[in-house]
This record gives structure tokens, sequence and C-alpha cells, in this order.
């Protein structure tokens, strides 16, 4: 892959960061919140036609406040986005948030994949999300799990369960990228009937199995058609000193990585979504930020591939994993 990714492989490598996951297995469903130790710098692009947000305008580079507290991802449709209400009550009670008067307001950016039609229970008379926003924040910690947990739960892609992934690595000056993928593609994040990548060209090491490049198959690629929602959403996290305008440029450029794992991608029944932050402990050389994007890219296409690999059965699934089907217990 040409770098080296940091000491645990996943977004947390970003010093200052911290992820949770929050999951309910009987409705196949779950939360992932990512939360700055201080408000950071955030930008966003949104590429699929069916997304579902909440705070991304706050995010454009005009408008005025220039800090999040966290960036919340979630299963459940719109119902999900009330994970962020769960996150917004925890760092109320902890102090947190952009200061009005003598309030803070925290600032919880989120978006939402669709997973309501994946053979979980569904029928709740109380929205899940809000607790389930809760118990993510409370569990995040620099080290998380990834596969089929928090917002990755529940995901499917066309023929294979999705899940959560996470991968970084670290540039020559030392500044740090990573990024964090929840994969519910309509399109396939395998080639063909092979259980190889699409993102192998860019796997550090054996990360999601070292299978190689595959030959690209002829004919339509493989989707959802017909079953339901879809939607990747991603978050890329660097060290690198940003404004709000070059993080929204690296979100931009990150949605390359959608397109590098899965096909197809940012389709009419994606809710595509790309956030991207910054702490901003590191100063960045203008060489080297002409690259971060490429980077983000990179790293978001490695974890899309590290989220299905690392899914896992659960009672009740309709379609089996990556290890099911092609790699028994291996990995």
């Amino acid at each position: 892959m040409g770098m080296m990714p940091g000491p645990r492989n996943l977004i947390t490598d970003v010093e200052g960061i911290r992820v949770g996951n929050s999951e309910d297995a009987s409705a196949k469903t779950g939360t992932t919140v990512l939360v700055g130790e201080a408000p950071m710098v955030a930008g966003v692009h949104v590429m699929g036609g069916a997304p579902g947000t909440r705070e991304t305008d706050l995010l454009r580079p005009d408008a005025t406040v220039e800090g999040v507290d966290a960036v919340v991802l979630s299963g459940g449709s719109a119902f999900g986005l009330a994970a962020a209400d769960g996150v917004v009550d925890k760092l109320r009670a902890a102090g947190r948030g952009y200061p009005v008067g003598d309030h803070r307001v925290p600032i919880v950016p989120a978006a939402i994949l669709f997973d309501l039609m994946n053979g979980g229970d569904k029928n709740w008379d109380t929205s899940l999300y809000r607790s389930l926003g809760q118990s993510a924040f409370a569990a995040s910690d620099v080290d998380f799990q990834i596969g089929s947990t928090g917002a990755g739960t529940g995901a499917l892609v066309a023929d294979l369960k999705g899940g959560l992934g996470s991968t970084s690595c670290v540039l020559p000056s030392g500044v740090t990228i990573g990024a964090l993928a929840a994969v519910n593609a309509f399109g396939q994040a395998t080639v063909g009937d092979s259980g190889q990548f699409w993102a192998a060209p860019w796997e550090d090491g054996a990360e999601f199995g070292a299978l190689g490049v595959a030959t690209i198959p002829a004919g339509a690629p493989r989707t959802k058609l017909g079953d339901g929602g879809n939607t990747t959403l991603g978050i890329v996290a660097t060290d690198a000193k940003l404004s709000k305008a070059e993080a929204t440029r690296l979100a931009i450029a990150a949605h390359d990585g959608f397109a590098r794992s899965l096909v197809p991608s940012h389709t009419p029944m994606d809710g595509d979504i790309i956030f991207a932050v910054s702490t901003g402990k590191r100063d960045i050389a203008d060489s080297e930020k002409l690259l971060l994007g490429h980077w983000a890219a990179v790293a978001i296409a490695r974890s899309v591939a590290r989220g299905v690999y690392a899914a896992h059965p659960a009672p009740g699934d309709i379609v089996p994993t990556w290890r099911e089907r092609f790699g028994g217990e291996a990995g």
C-alpha cells in the first residue's frame, strides 16, 4: 500500500478520538459514535441519492460553528437519527458543547443507513436509538470492535452481510489519517462470484485476507435491486490542522474510496455520506496536504473491505457473512 498503518489500524490512531459501538441483537441494528476529546473541525460531503442526516448544514464552510463534539453513524433509517439525541444528552452532562449565554449546546452531526428489512425485529413502540446513542457514547474508547457491531450490526451488501470497518495510515511527517465505514451498500464489496475485494489494490498486509486483485467480470454488477434500502457511511479523521473548507475537500476526496471498494457506488438508492474531522494537533506541509485526500480515500476503501471481511453470523441472518461463504473461520 505504501504507507504504514498506525498501531491499532483503526481511526482512533488519530490522537484525541474515541469510538463507541452499541447494538440490539434482536432488532439487528446499532449505532456507532466518534467522540473528540475536544471540539473537532469538520466537513461533510453527500454523494448518494437517498441520504438521511442531521446537522450537516452546520458543516458548510460559511456556517458559524467551527467545531463538532461527536459524529454519529446509525442504523434505523430516519428512526436512527434519534441516536444523536442520546449522545447530545451525554455530552451536555459532561459540560461539552458550543457556548451560548449560560448554556452549552453539543454539536453532533449524524447520518443513517437503512437496515429495516434485514431480518431483525423492528416492531418497537419507542425508538431504540436514543438509548443506543447513550450506550455507544458510554462505550467509547480508543479500542473498539469492527464487523457486525455498532452501525454495521444489521448492514448488508448485495450478497453478503456488511459491517463496520476501520483503518489508518501514518504519513512520512507523522500526520495520521484514519477512516471508519459502516457498509450497507446497494452494490458489492467483492468481485463477481469471487471472495476477492474490489479494494484489493489498496490492502495493507492481510487486513482483509490478502486475496489479490480479481479479474473484472463481464455484465452488470450484482446489486440489492428490489431488496429495500442501502447506504455506506464514512468518517475520515486526521490530526493535521485543517480549516472547515479543507475538511470539506477531504470529505469530497474520500468518496473515491467508496468508488474503489463498492460496485456500483453513489447510486440513487444509496445515501453515501462521508464526514471529515480534524483534531488540529499537527501542522501539515502544503505538499502533504495535497495528498491527504488520496490517503483518506485509500483508508475508506480499506475500511469498507475490512468491515465486510470482519462480519460475523447471527441468528436470523438473511444472507451469509464473507467468512461463511468464502473463508470459514480464517482471518
